[in-house]
């Protein structure tokens, strides 16, 4: 029979259609919606990465999740914003290769016409078309129409984009010179995208990468001039990035001479860039770390083991005596080094293996039990941010 509510003066009808077991209702609904929307959360978590890309950098890897080794999150939008020459394109292509070891294909969608075939291969990227595309950038929209199909390959992919401030709307390659004439296009199409990509991009198990640019945050009202003494750095295309992605790093270098990798005659092959987790969603947000990244040379790669020393030399298990180190084992005994020939004593099996029993307590254990100061983990001066911290 027949039932009549009114709601605020509207009758709505309701029949009458038998209960229905909750149990039951999820497959009803992942039915009728031809996919997975309803879940249970005692047999499976649907937010939970279930996979990570390695980035190269150990150090990286190991804050980018709190209590584990981690990387990229597969299933998720992650953005790398950085400076200019600070090696966005070198992690990317790392990224990509280590992608590639894991089974994904890797789809490069270039804006910036700067991608060289050679230079992508001698970071180990297999860029045969099994297992490698690359797109010219066009349009933003061009971007995530060609990304959901992608999405719905079946295939597990990498997407990389390069990059999101390099890349007009379609009004912006249609229309005049004119800055004004589009303004906030490119912000509402990103919105859009994000909303309608972030769910299927989880259930396909792809990943999305965008690189961005940080651009100096240019103040005119009394408001703005404080909050720019606050954050001097912004990313082009609005707040849709930063709501929808799951993880944002930023890279920034360092100008002095000691930052820069040189070969055998003074040319630059290098250098060294600073990460720093602008938004985390696996309780690391405001961690760094820094790494040295070689481009110049004959190979793009992280010089991840460089940077070891850095992340454990604060360690009760390191002590130091003018330029000289001790390592202690756990079974007591010693080895004394310096930090000039710490790349030769990665060689040594025995004290490789400490380093990195040492690199999971102090950068990962520590911090997930919150041992110690936070200072010594996380940059917490988040309101007075200034140049130096990133250069």
């Amino acid at each position: 029979m027949s039932q009549f509510y009114s709601l605020g003066g509207t009758l709505a009808r309701s029949q009458k259609v038998g209960k229905v077991a909750m149990g039951d209702m999820i497959k009803r609904l992942n039915k009728k919606y031809g996919m997975e929307v309803a879940h249970n959360l005692n047999e499976a978590n649907p937010t939970e990465v279930k996979e990570w890309i390695p980035t190269g950098s150990r150090w990286l890897d190991s804050i980018i999740c709190k209590g584990r080794i981690a990387g990229i999150p597969v299933g998720k939008f992650t953005e790398i914003a950085g400076l200019s020459a600070t090696g966005k394109s070198y992690l990317a292509v790392n990224i990509a290769a280590n992608a590639q070891k894991m089974g994904h294909y890797v789809v490069y969608f270039d804006a910036e016409s700067a991608i060289d075939p050679e230079f992508i291969r001698s970071a180990g990227v297999d860029t045969s078309p099994e297992k490698f595309m690359y797109i010219q950038a066009v349009t933003v929209e061009q971007v995530f129409e060609m990304t959901e199909e992608f999405i719905g390959s079946g295939e597990k992919v990498l997407v990389i984009w390069d990059s999101i401030a390099n890349t007009p709307t379609e009004s912006d390659k249609e229309g005049s010179f004119n800055p004004n004439s589009s303004i906030g296009k490119k912000a509402r199409t990103l919105s859009l995208a994000f909303q309608k990509l972030t769910v299927p991009l989880a259930n396909a198990q792809c990943t999305f990468l965008a690189l961005n640019q940080l651009k100096t945050n240019i103040a005119s009202t009394p408001a703005q001039r404080i909050e720019a003494m606050m954050e001097p750095y912004v990313t082009p295309g609005g707040k849709s990035t930063v709501y929808a992605a799951s993880l944002r790093i930023w890279l920034t270098g360092r100008k002095a001479k000691s930052a820069y990798i040189k070969d055998e005659n003074g040319f630059t092959i290098g250098s060294e860039v600073k990460a720093r987790l602008k938004k985390s969603r696996f309780g690391t947000e405001r961690r760094e770390c820094t790494f040295k990244s070689m481009w110049g040379g004959d190979e793009v790669r992280v010089l991840d083991e460089e940077s070891w020393f850095d992340a454990i030399k604060g360690s009760d298990q390191i002590l130091q005596s003018g330029a000289w180190y001790t390592l202690l084992y756990e079974d007591g005994e010693q080895e004394k080094f310096q930090a000039t020939r710490w790349v030769e004593k990665m060689e040594d099996p025995k004290f490789k293996a400490r380093v990195l029993e040492l690199m999971d307590i102090e950068v990962i254990g520590k911090y997930k039990d919150r041992e110690g100061s936070a200072e010594a983990f996380e940059n917490v001066d988040i309101d007075t941010d200034s140049t130096e911290k990133f250069n």
